[in-house]
């Protein structure tokens, strides 16, 4: 009984075949030994490739995490993490920002303006001098977080970052559960 491998136009082994247990062995499959055969079934510690008319097998590649990713993730997770404004605990989420925005254009337009502003412990009536103070305290903080999203990525682009830096020099809170580089 003869021992097929077949390989896709890349070289990569996708199939196996023995002419005592297959009628149709496809066309272009290459002949090999029981003992190559064997090995590619039972060898999972790399990849099984047809490299110049010979099978090899080669070092599965390293995946190297994608840092970039991992740093706008985390910058994502810092800019979401809250601020304290004149004691008063202030939500950073992507709808908070937005909302507030909104609230200190009012505060802008109308000195007089005032309303039940929603924090993280329940509401309390504000002022447009208290509106504008938040406003600019939460775009501080989520420029803070971009900016330090900006020297971690020119740092990748160096090559001088480091997997610590990751958790390191974010304004004011760190997330509850670190990110694990994979």
């Amino acid at each position: 009984m003869t021992k097929y491998a077949v390989f896709d136009n890349t070289g990569i082994l996708t199939g196996r075949y023995d002419s005592g247990l297959h009628a149709d062995i496809p066309r272009g499959a290459v002949a090999i030994t029981a003992e190559l055969f064997r090995r590619t079934v039972l060898e999972s510690d790399g990849v099984w490739r047809l490299v110049d008319g010979e099978v090899v097998k080669e070092p599965i590649a390293e995946v190297l995490p994608d840092y970039p990713q991992l740093v706008a993730v985390e910058r994502y997770r810092r800019e979401a993490t809250g601020v304290s404004v004149e004691g008063l605990q202030i939500e950073t989420t992507r709808d908070s920002q937005a909302l507030i925005a909104s609230t200190g254009l009012s505060a802008v337009l109308d000195p007089d303006y005032r309303c039940n502003f929603k924090t993280v412990t329940g509401f309390v009536e504000i002022g447009s001098g208290q509106i504008i103070t938040i406003a600019k305290a939460v775009r501080a903080h989520v420029q803070a977080c971009f900016d330090r999203e900006l020297t971690l990525l020119r740092a990748i682009e160096a090559g001088e970052f480091h997997e610590d830096m990751l958790l390191d020099g974010w304004p004011d809170s760190a997330p509850l559960d670190p990110i694990e580089p994979q």
